[in-house]
């Protein structure tokens, strides 16, 4: 059961790197590849139809660590604090922003709705680097400082990006799609760059998690014998409904019809 939980938090961390690392990157460049009112909305609905569905991602995988590391979740919460209140704050930012720009007065709503999508996504991308740092650096309980943890951050932000302009040179059409295009040609064609930073991102759980003590900090086997087969049964749903959504908008997008 120790194992099934470690490879079922392994599961869910990679598939939100992967998944939620294109909405999270797109929104990062969304300033750039839109420039006016119209082209902001079809960037952000290139990326709309996704974004609630790969947020359960990161949902479950905090599920799993609370449910089935319950000493390590509670580290992780005291020496990492500053590090989790400035990623829930870019992703509460970002989703007000995606949730609230239709709901304005006018302009300058939107415009603001727009600068909060792109600086809550900019806020995730490097608080998620800036816990990374601390892995890497065999520090996990404490938050990284120094030029590490700033190289780290930024480093990571940037891989977040490249996915995202992947992931948009896939999804939209139009000005839009030709300021993506123009970045993503130099690396080949766009399903090869968003292949190689999927691949880059689902890597990045992996390698910074080795330094987790998971074996050793799982609940009891009865705990784990609750939890761990009842997650065995909804996962496969979970990647039913997502491989569903991703099929059926999987067309590129021609106006802002998600908004």
């Amino acid at each position: 059961m120790e194992t099934l939980a470690i490879a079922l938090l392994a599961f869910f961390a990679v598939g939100w790197f992967v998944l939620a690392g294109a909405d999270i990157g797109t929104g990062m460049l969304a300033p750039w590849l839109g420039r006016n009112d119209r082209e902001r909305r079809l960037v952000l609905a290139s990326f709309a139809p996704f974004f609630l569905g790969n947020e359960v991602w990161l949902v479950a995988a905090a599920g799993v660590l609370v449910g089935c590391f319950p000493s390590l979740e509670g580290a992780l919460l005291s020496g990492q604090f500053p590090v989790l209140v400035a990623l829930l704050t870019g992703w509460i930012l970002r989703d007000v922003g995606l949730w609230s720009r239709g709901r304005g007065p006018g302009p300058r709503w939107r415009t603001g709705c727009d600068a909060a999508v792109a600086c809550g996504s900019w806020t995730v991308a490097l608080s998620w680097g800036w816990l990374v740092a601390a892995l890497l650096t065999g520090h996990p309980y404490a938050p990284a400082t120094g030029p590490t943890a700033l190289l780290t951050a930024l480093a990571v932000a940037a891989l977040f990006a490249a996915h995202g302009l992947g992931f948009a040179a896939l999804r939209l059409t139009g000005v839009p799609y030709e300021r993506a295009r123009r970045l993503v040609g130099r690396a080949g064609r766009p399903w090869q760059s968003f292949a190689l930073t999927g691949a880059l991102l689902a890597g990045l759980p992996l390698w910074a998690g080795g330094a987790l003590p998971l074996a050793g900090t799982t609940a009891s086997p009865a705990t784990l014998g609750l939890l761990v087969p009842t997650l065995l049964v909804v996962t496969p749903l979970l990647v039913a409904v997502q491989a569903w959504i991703w099929h059926a908008f999987r067309h590129r997008v021609t106006g802002p019809s998600y908004l």
